[in-house]
């Protein structure tokens, strides 16, 4: 499911949003009604929410569709009429409708011109992305449609003479409907006249299997007949060429030698075992075992054609074709003129044209079981003559390409070998280096993954560690640290057994554009890219970039996960050490210019109330994603998180300090938001030494406020208020008024947690008063909203909810929706306090809306919290428990402690109203330990007070703990209700 607007590819968010378009599509302009919408998504068992999500939907694709619209405006390509909605985009501008109108003008005269231009527009199965809508009925309507179309082409082609067209044409009509006898029929003509007439004659004996298997029924007439005209010419054509030449009947045994030490590799033997057995009788069977350079796909071959030979009693052919080798490949004239001698044909016989040896080769394989094993194939071309006609005999080919034409044209199926596992690989060097692997297990596992678990390198570096025998294993971990060093010292000196000779075949023969993308890839830190960070790389379009990404994976050179491309650790060494070479040394400007940019779009969608707390970056050229709304922004931002760190590190080691600094205070709000605190810390450290290194003290002064809030969101408060009263002296030494309203702002937030509520109320007010005289509009409703928690612990009530509706007011006014939601959190403890509990409930409730909308997990789970308190206050117990069963799953996800210390807290309670007092004291003991561990004396309070009834030992525990909060902190902490504050000032 795709759409565009001015030629731009938009965005269209989650699998059901999109199948809300797609249901629009199909209805052809014509309104679809919410029951249907529902209906189509859910089934009889649609959500509470179900109208409501849809209208969320459709509000989002408007947005994408009509990003002009003025707010409120009617809506003119997805109009709400009654209870439906409709699609008003031209005809001409939806494929499917192209479709239809050009099959009828091809049908009214327009001709195979016309139908060509028709079956264009086909791009695979229709929605292929959206399993909710694989068999709705109006999919399955235009997949029959196309069908049809296809066998009009097929038949206008078969007419004209170009038999190809034709038997493409049919062989996909016979693949999407095999129990379709008149496609089934037409496909047995073409192949027949193709003079393919085992092909043909084995695709009826497979439908004639099919149809009675499926639907008990024999062969109808159309079918038959087609089967029939084929043995008609069989018999006449051997009236005319007489009885077959003689030949000497040989059983040749031509497999390799098996591997002598092989290990690991069961699930792939199991999966060779069941993929080469025939389904059916007349069934010809092809595998395609591929993968990298160097995984081990001939020793995977060889020793299952070894296990496996006793099922070929007619023999065994083998031929290595060199695909990838630095001598000329085998031709297929070549392999065909020795496997006819193989065969038992004199070499005098052995005919002189291609298609000849083909025929022979063919007939001479007709009624015998055999195992061909084509090993090294470089294309599909190298093999196809060196295909069976009949059925009976198993083709294995090994490949560093997928070889997909020989899986579409010729029904292959395919086995892609990845590395070894962890536990495979360490075995192995077991078994070849012997005692030291097994004394020296940290080395061995480093050694393994040096060699990225591929066979070809461990055997390697096994025979290294004997050429510098009796030395420990961890000296030649340490020789090959290096990675450029490594590919010089995996070698053995014979070309073949080289790992970097090994990859160079491969790259030998890759066209320019995908080379110097293979290059490339070798240079960025990260460990994937999207086809948008290729193109980065590349410094071109992004359709250009995938074209090469697309390549390389199908030739094993980078892995494909998803829509991401990466690499194991020795190609991109290999690669790295290409580019150096070749005079390209470092990442390119460009591609740190894209992240920073396109984490800088995401993050003003994402906090669009925050935009002016962050430092504004220029647009770089070349193609960027369309982030859009919050799905879209936060996807990017999970699936190139690790990139975005990877590459901060990178330019800060390599001197570039501007790219750091920026992005560490683009990202802090989504790195601590969504729990990310390690790449949070890496990165701002990172950056910190690179802005002291300049230096540069006003992006130091924010780059430890940000280490602050990262150590406030772990717990870790005497840390956090070093690196912020330190921020705090930078910024009076500067001059920088924001840094000192977020240094005393979160100064103030530490303090709040410690139970120090008068300092933690002083630094606030300071912090509010400096954002007051500067204008700075969102500092100030944190500061307040802050400030009216802090007196939400005081107990001061009247005061805390004059400041939170402060805050409230002011989030509204300047669009900050997730420092709103967590003001209304605490004014619903305000609430609560009061014993106000349906005005809580609302605050709640509200606030959950909010931050379900802002996908911050935090604030969910802080709201959700809230509720369980409201619904205890009700009696509803189970439905508190569920609530806070849901917050403690979110603040486990994302890792922050102090909620789950005040969720275990809250679960205590509702188990003592329900009356489970062991089950009380598990959640009240497990808040204390975890508060007491962090220094959250609140919450430490609280576990005490919920465990007073326990006995000596626990009674100890909790009052020793309450004890130490309140000689630290010089304050007692009042029983308050208080979720974590958001942290950012």
């Amino acid at each position: 499911m795709r759409a565009w607007l001015d030629d731009e590819p938009l965005l269209l968010g989650p699998p059901a949003q999109r199948a809300v378009l797609g249901l629009l599509v199909l209805a052809g302009g014509q309104p679809v009604g919410l029951a249907t919408l529902v209906d189509a998504l859910w089934g009889d068992r649609p959500p509470a929410s179900a109208v409501n999500v849809i209208q969320t939907h459709v509000k989002r694709l408007r947005r994408l569709l009509e990003p002009g619209r003025t707010p409120h405006s009617r809506s003119e390509v997805l109009p709400y009429l009654g209870d439906s909605y409709r699609l008003g985009v031209p005809a001409d501008q939806i494929d499917i409708m192209r479709f239809r109108r050009l099959v009828r003008h091809a049908a009214d005269g327009g001709g195979v011109a016309v139908l060509t231009e028709a079956l264009a527009l086909w791009q695979g199965r229709p929605f292929a992305d959206l399993p909710l809508l694989a068999e709705h009925p109006r999919v399955l309507s235009i997949m029959a449609e196309h069908r049809a179309a296809l066998g009009r082409y097929g038949a206008a082609m078969l007419a004209a003479g170009a038999v190809d067209r034709a038997i493409s044409a049919f062989e996909e009509v016979a693949v999407a409907d095999p129990l379709d006898e008149m496609g089934q029929a037409r496909l047995v003509r073409a192949y027949a006249a193709a003079g393919l007439r085992a092909q043909a004659c084995t695709t009826y004996h497979a439908v004639r299997r099919r149809l009675a298997d499926e639907l008990g029924v024999a062969p109808g007439p159309e079918l038959t007949a087609a089967y029939q005209e084929i043995l008609d010419d069989d018999s006449r054509a051997h009236v005319l060429t007489g009885p077959p030449i003689a030949v000497v009947r040989t059983v040749p045994a031509e497999l390799l030698a098996d591997v002598p030490v092989f290990i690991g590799r069961a699930y792939e033997l199991g999966e060779l075992d069941r993929l080469t057995i025939a389904p059916e009788q007349d069934t010809i069977v092809i595998v395609v075992v591929s993968g990298t350079a160097g995984v081990g796909k001939t020793a995977l071959a060889t020793r299952w054609a070894h296990r496996a030979r006793d099922r070929f009693p007619d023999g065994q052919l083998y031929i290595d074709l060199r695909g990838y080798d630095q001598e000329q490949p085998v031709s297929p004239d070549a392999a065909l003129a020795r496997f006819l001698r193989s065969l038992g044909l004199p070499g005098e016989q052995v005919p002189g044209d291609v298609e000849e040896r083909a025929a022979r080769y063919r007939s001479l394989l007709d009624g015998r079981r055999m195992l061909i094993l084509l090993d090294n194939a470089a294309s599909v071309d190298q093999i196809r003559p060196l295909l069976p006609g009949s059925a009976g005999s198993v083709v294995l080919v090994t490949s560093r390409d997928s070889l997909p034409g020989l899986i579409v044209r010729h029904g292959a199926r395919r086995l892609d070998l990845d590395v070894l596992r962890r536990e495979d690989a360490l075995a192995l060097l077991r078994r070849l280096v012997g005692e030291w692997a097994t004394a020296e297990i940290g080395a061995a596992e480093a050694l393994a993954t040096q060699c990225a678990r591929l066979p070809l390198a461990v055997r390697i570096a096994a025979e290294l560690v004997h050429r510098r025998a009796p030395a420990a294993l961890a000296e030649v971990v340490g020789e090959l640290a290096d990675h450029r060093r490594r590919l010089n010292l995996l070698s053995t000196g014979d070309s073949h057994s080289t790992i970097g000779v090994v990859f160079s075949w491969s790259y030998r023969d890759l066209p320019p554009g995908a080379a110097r993308m293979f290059r490339l890839l070798g240079l960025h830190p990260g460990t994937d890219v999207d086809g948008f960070g290729a193109a980065a790389l590349l410094g071109g379009e992004e359709a250009t970039a995938r074209e090469c990404l697309e390549l390389l994976a199908g030739r094993h050179q980078v892995q494909r996960i998803g829509d991401r491309y990466g690499m194991h650790d020795l190609l991109r060494a290999y690669a790295k050490d290409l580019a150096v070479r070749n005079g390209e040394v470092d990442l390119p400007r460009r591609v740190l210019e894209f992240y920073l940019h396109t984490a800088a779009t995401a993050m003003d969608v994402l906090y669009p109330a925050e935009r002016d707390r962050r430092p504004r970056v220029p647009r770089p050229a070349g193609a960027l994603p369309t982030l859009h709304d919050v799905g879209t922004s936060l996807a990017w931002l999970d699936a190139e998180r690790a990139n975005l760190v990877a590459t901060a590190v990178h330019a800060a080691e390599h001197g570039h300090a501007w790219y750091p600094v920026r992005l560490a205070l683009v990202l802090l709000r989504y790195l601590e938001s969504g729990g990310h605190y390690a790449d949070a810390v890496a990165l701002h450290e990172h950056a910190l030494r690179a802005a002291e290194s300049v230096p540069d003290h006003r992006s130091a002064a924010q780059l430890r406020i940000n280490l602050g809030v990262v150590a406030v969101q772990q717990g870790r408060y005497a840390e956090a208020g070093a690196e912020l009263r330190r921020a705090l002296e930078l910024a009076y030494e500067v001059g920088d008024d924001f840094a000192r309203m977020r240094a005393l702002g979160n100064l103030g937030h530490v303090y709040q947690w410690q139970g120090r509520y008068r300092k933690a109320a002083r630094m606030l007010a300071e912090a509010i008063a400096l954002a007051r005289d500067t204008g700075a509009k969102g500092t100030e409703a944190r500061g307040l909203g802050n400030l009216g928690h802090v007196r939400l612990r005081q107990g001061r009530y009247a005061d805390a909810a004059e400041d939170l509706r402060a805050a409230i007011a002011i989030c509204r006014d300047i669009g900050d929706a997730v420092g709103e939601a967590y003001a209304l959190v605490y004014l619903g403890h305000v609430e609560s306090a009061l014993g106000r509990y349906d005005e809580a409930g609302e605050y709640h409730e509200h606030a959950l809306i909010l931050f379900r909308g802002a996908t911050e997990p935090a604030g969910e789970a802080y709201a959700l919290d809230g509720l369980g308190g409201v619904d205890l206050s009700r009696g509803e117990h189970e439905q508190a428990l569920d609530r806070l069963s849901e917050a403690l799953e979110l603040f486990r996800r994302i890792r922050e402690r102090a909620g789950e210390a005040r969720v275990a807290n809250s679960l205590g309670e509702v188990a003592a109203a329900m009356g489970r007092p062991a089950e009380a004291r598990g959640h009240h003991l497990a808040a204390l330990r975890l508060a007491a561990e962090i220094g959250n004396r609140y919450e430490q309070s609280r576990a005490q007070a919920g465990m007073e009834p326990l006995g000596e030992v626990e009674g100890r525990l909790a009052s020793s703990a309450v004890a130490t909060s309140v000689t630290s902190s010089g304050e007692t902490p009042t029983m308050l209700d208080d979720p974590m504050s958001e942290s950012m000032l």
